[in-house]
């Protein structure tokens, strides 16, 4: 059992999830940052700070009199839709700064592969056929 699990984790797949993993992790949190402090404060500039809606709430109990989630979270159940409609704002900004990266990283990924393929590219036929006939030429034997 211990040799099939030391062939499991060298294989380059789990090796390759891990490193994903890590590396999403230490990008989440980036791409969290240019959210919050980056993106959000000029959203919130431009739209007069009224962005932040995670304060709105519907109380569903009478004894909820707070003016802040977390207050009226403590006196009783809340149905907290602003919190919610906060974070599906964040979640598409979020997908927009990484769709925007993704994009960036695939058109110089395109780029990289079109050199590659230019230097790769075989000869003009002309050439093939001259170098063809030479090869030939350094072949027949000589009398």
């Amino acid at each position: 059992m211990l040799k099939e699990f030391k062939e499991f984790i060298a294989r380059g797949n789990v090796m390759d999830l891990a490193v994903g993993v890590i590396i999403g992790a230490a990008f989440s949190r980036i791409v969290e940052s240019v959210v919050n402090d980056l993106v959000m404060p000029i959203v919130g500039a431009l739209t007069g700070g009224g962005f932040d809606f995670s304060n709105y709430f519907l109380p569903l109990s009478s004894n909820v009199t707070a003016n802040s989630l977390a207050a009226a979270r403590e006196q009783g159940a809340v149905l907290a839709y602003g919190n919610f409609i906060t974070v599906a704002i964040n979640f598409i900004i979020l997908a927009w700064i990484i769709f925007l990266m993704v994009k960036a990283v695939n058109r110089i990924r395109i780029s990289v592969e079109k050199e590659k393929a230019a230097e790769a590219a075989p000869p003009p036929e002309d050439v093939a056929l001259l170098a063809e006939i030479r090869d030939l030429l350094k072949a027949r034997p000589t009398v």
